[in-house]
């Protein structure tokens, strides 16, 4: 299992997880219940119910950088690039926008 903080500016708006049964998404129960809580995308809309895909979530793997900028990802730190969990949690920390990825140690 893999697991992930996803951060909206600098609060935890909710976590996402990788198992054996796909992917998973919920926000976070306090940033739900903050002043003005945020979306963090169109397609992933406020809701205390949990997400799930078999696949990447579109607006995450929209996340993950693409050519030779992945190119040097892959040969720096030695990423699979069909690991598309791996290759968010490595590259999208300091995403371009609100949005950002941490990597949560296993629990």
């Amino acid at each position: 299992m893999k697991k992930a903080a996803i951060m909206y500016q600098d609060c935890t708006a909710g976590w996402l997880i990788q198992d054996e049964e796909g992917y998973h998404f919920i926000y976070d129960k306090a940033y739900l219940e903050s002043r003005d809580p945020k979306a963090i995308s169109l397609t992933l809309p406020l809701q205390s119910a949990e997400y799930t895909s078999k696949t990447m979530f579109s607006f995450f793997d929209g996340l993950i950088p693409e050519g030779w900028l992945l190119e040097v990802a892959e040969k720096n730190w030695k990423l699979d690039l069909r690991d598309r969990m791996g290759l968010l949690m490595n590259c999208c920390r300091d995403c371009i926008g609100a949005v950002s990825v941490h990597p949560v140690m296993a629990e």
